[in-house]
């Protein structure tokens, strides 16, 4: 990176906050988005009317994460607007013309992986959201909207909800607006197209006719309706009352030229290879079995803080380290440790704190299904693959594990656990076992007779879990081989391939906003008609039409 783009660090915390505001009143939350438009995560733009850009998104995917652990007592976020006639105006065009492709890219991938964390919530974790919408909203203010349970628009007959992509900007809502007007919403497409191609937007009544918004209010009226519908969402809710909150400190790590460290996650970088290696270690010591002593642990609990580690290690890769393509994934550790953290998991997955924590290891393994790196893992000597450890394997797009036939006491072991078939689904809402064996009952079968039972390389070869099972003669050249056939591929034609091999048969909302939308999206970002010297994204603001090539492709 260069001095004038330096890293991007998603580590944040309230006090270091620009753009959102935080308050609490019991069982109900408020997140205000009041964006400071001089506090830009790069120069060169300005975040005018509640626009954003990434570090808007950073600081909202903080505020979520503090709501979920430091307030259990919350059960409705209401999300609105700190600016008077205006809720968010979306992602900040002038940002966006600025900006390379790959930024737009991972900008859109990420504040996707937010909004799908709010609907997760919602669905997993009692968390209900409601988007108050006191002013004009648009583009992506209106995908953040429609991630709520509940959107209300304020009827003063000029605010209106819009997604104006397609004609003033020749590009597509980018954080899943079309998917979620139709998946979601049941917009009927004729006025899904409508909709989606008048810069306009619908206010009022028709808005909630179309099943653009769920209700309107008259200004006089509407914070008391948005009083009222948050805390009938509340009580749909089961999130506790009295429970105390788990504080969230900044994760710690040490950052060299080539790697990361943090306590139970390091990642090191071989540029020459364009490789990097990411080890997931175990928990060591004896680790809490109740809630009390849960609780006592907060963050530092091991699935908690490896969680978190692995999160900001996975976000600071795919930002940061463009050019490293495959990432290695291996853990290290005692195996009957894992076992024995995923056993206090499985105890207690009605308890807030463990439900919260199974959330974010959730999401956090998501996050390794959609990023755009080949992820191969090697399962050698002295490795933990077990249970929650062992979804690396399973997420991998190959998985290597090593037999040593004359030392076999000292051969590393797969090992299962009820956490492994559909604890941690995928996006599309299938276990990574049920996405390998295509759902089909025998191998699901065969995976869950073997529970509990340490697994050799030959049996799990057997078995399917993992591509294939080396000797200690060929592995490392056989390893070696396979980065480098990697390595010389087309990262273009990799990131098409994984994608669509990762999510090979079931598809649901979140996969066709990470797989057909994001696709387009990434192919129109490209195109003359977006970021040429005329395309719309450039001109916009400028006073210059948008010149296109009328060729349809």
């Amino acid at each position: 990176m260069s001095a004038t783009n330096p890293q991007v660090d998603y580590r944040t915390d309230p006090s270091q906050y620009h753009h959102i505001k935080l308050s609490f009143d019991g069982p109900i939350a408020r997140l205000a988005i009041d964006i400071d438009e001089d506090a830009g995560i790069r120069p060169g733009y300005k975040l005018k009317l509640n626009s954003y850009d990434l570090g808007v998104d950073i600081e909202l995917h903080d505020a979520l994460q503090r709501i979920r652990f430091e307030h259990p007592e919350v059960r409705t976020v209401v999300v609105t607007s700190g600016k008077d006639r205006v809720f968010c105006s979306g992602a900040n065009i002038f940002m966006l013309g600025l900006s390379s492709h790959a930024w737009k890219v991972n900008f859109c991938k990420f504040t996707n992986e937010t909004r799908n964390g709010i609907e997760d919530s919602s669905r997993h974790s009692g968390l209900k959201f409601l988007a108050a919408l006191g002013g004009a909203c648009a583009g992506g203010g209106y995908e953040l909207a429609l991630a709520c349970d509940d959107i209300v628009l304020v009827d003063d007959r000029s605010s209106s909800v819009s997604l104006p992509e397609v004609p003033l900007l020749g590009v597509l809502p980018g954080t899943g607006g079309l998917t979620r007007v139709t998946d979601k919403r049941h917009v009927r497409h004729d006025l899904a197209d409508i909709f989606c191609t008048t810069s306009e937007g619908v206010r009022g009544q028709k808005a909630v006719d179309w099943r653009l918004v769920d209700a309107i209010a008259k200004p006089q009226r509407f914070d008391a309706v948005v009083a009222e519908r948050a805390a009938a969402l509340a009580e749909k809710s089961d999130r506790p009352a009295s429970a105390q909150g788990v504080p969230l400190p900044k994760v710690e790590r040490e950052a060299s030229a080539d790697g990361l460290a943090y306590k139970y996650v390091t990642v090191s970088i071989d540029r020459a290879r364009r490789v990097a290696t990411f080890v997931v270690k175990a928990p060591a010591g004896a680790q809490p079995q109740d809630v009390a002593a849960i609780e006592a642990a907060g963050a530092d609990w091991y699935p908690l803080r490896m969680a978190r580690e692995l999160d900001d290690a996975i976000l600071h890769m795919r930002t940061n380290e463009l050019d490293i393509g495959a990432w290695v994934l291996k853990t290290e550790g005692d195996a009957a440790a894992v076992l024995a953290s995923d056993a206090t998991l499985l105890a207690h997955p009605g308890h807030w704190f463990v439900r919260e924590t199974l959330g974010m290891l959730r999401r956090t393994l998501a996050r390794l299904d959609v990023s755009s790196r080949s992820l191969f893992t090697l399962v050698e000597p002295g490795s933990c693959f077990a249970g929650t450890l062992a979804e690396l394997a399973f997420c991998a797009d190959r998985a290597y594990m090593a037999v040593l036939p004359d030392e076999p006491e000292k051969a590393p072991v797969l090992q299962l656990n009820q956490l492994n078939f559909g604890a941690y689904p995928m996006v599309n809402g299938q276990s990574r076992l049920a996405r390998r064996f295509y759902e089909e009952e025998a191998p699901l079968a065969a995976a869950k007779a073997a529970i509990g039972r340490p697994l050799g390389g030959d049996e799990a070869e057997k078995l399917g879990l993992v591509t294939a099972a080396l000797d200690d003669i060929d592995w490392a050249d056989e390893i070696r081989i396979a980065l480098e056939e990697r390595a010389a591929m087309s990262p273009d034609a990799l990131t098409g391939l994984e994608a669509n091999l990762r999510f090979a048969q079931a598809e649901n909302m979140f996969t066709r906003i990470f797989g057909r939308l994001s696709a387009w999206q990434n192919w129109i970002f490209q195109r003359p008609n977006a970021v040429g010297e005329k395309g719309a994204l450039k001109v916009y603001g400028k006073g210059d039409k948008a010149q296109f090539d009328l060729n349809r492709v």
